[in-house]
């Protein structure tokens, strides 16, 4: 029993949350095995997941490379290979896709589809930059982390990889809750413009869709919810690498619709996510602490 004890006050929370999501995908999975085209893939998959982070859990302290590969390393991988495999799971287990009304709200709010609309404003150059700014959202996590890691902000870190980790799984779940495939994919149809860049981004765009493929992730927008996070997480804790961000991440919120990757209304439900997320994550994270400084696991 001390044992057991001792091993769950080394889960941070950033490995609690992981354990209790992928805790929900074994779940998910098992329940709806018989309709899931790789279900024992994905058994396995999650799994292997779980365990590897009980074992970095118990171990990270045991040389520098397993703590990197805790802090940074483990969860990169995890937060991938979770995105990755709901290309597996989120059709299957949810096979209604709410575009029609994502669509439907975009107009109201708007008189017109926002992707129709910035056509006007199309261009090889502003088309290239976007698209860059829309691969931000892959890196700036890992620079923050990074940044807070040589800064020796333990605390800091710790609390900004709970958050983000959070939020990334909040956002998985969101796709399994509500299916949306994005305005590229429902309303290309009405485009009159094509996207087009000089020279960057036709390659990024047939990279991000041979690794993404079509994962009904459009609502509520990640990478709204995510850079918006980290720029938080950076005015609190790291405020150069804020004001160094804080354009990038304008653009990169800009290109998500720009790009035709998503709906306004997408954008709109990633910043609420971003905010139930500083709200309810800060709130447990002090929770933990509280109870971790009282001696309680």
């Amino acid at each position: 029993m001390a044992r057991q004890q001792s091993l769950f006050r080394r889960l941070r929370p950033a490995d609690r949350v992981t354990l209790l999501f992928l805790g929900f995908l074994l779940a998910l999975c098992a329940w709806h095995f018989s309709s899931l085209p790789k279900g024992t893939f994905l058994l396995v998959l999650y799994a292997v997941l779980f365990t590897v982070q009980i074992l970095l859990a118990r171990y990270n302290d045991h040389g520098r490379v397993l703590r990197l590969t805790h802090d940074i390393v483990f969860p990169v991988i995890c937060v991938l290979a979770v995105f990755d495999s709901l290309e597996w799971v989120v059709h299957y287990v949810n096979p209604r896709d709410i575009d029609p009304v994502l669509i439907e709200l975009d107009y109201l709010i708007f008189g017109n589809h926002p992707t129709v609309l910035l056509e006007r404003i199309v261009h090889p150059v502003l088309t290239d930059l976007l698209q860059i700014a829309y691969t931000t959202y892959y890196f700036l996590p890992i620079t923050l982390g990074i940044l807070l890691l040589k800064k020796g902000d333990r605390s800091a870190f710790d609390r900004c990889l709970f958050l983000i980790v959070f939020c990334f799984y909040l956002s998985y779940l969101g796709y399994i809750l509500f299916p949306a495939i994005g305005p590229r994919f429902t309303i290309d149809h009405l485009q009159t413009v094509q996207l087009e860049g000089f020279i960057v981004a036709k390659p990024i765009q047939d990279l991000l869709n041979r690794l993404e493929g079509i994962k009904r992730d459009a609502f509520p927008s990640g990478h709204t919810a995510i850079a918006v996070l980290v720029l938080y997480c950076a005015y609190r804790y790291e405020r150069k690498c804020f004001w160094i961000c804080l354009p990038i991440v304008a653009a990169l919120l800009f290109s998500t619709v720009y790009c035709r990757y998503h709906y306004v209304v997408d954008v709109i439900a990633g910043l609420a996510l971003t905010l139930v997320t500083v709200i309810a994550g800060n709130w447990y994270y002090e929770r933990w602490s509280r109870k971790c400084r009282g001696g309680m696991p």
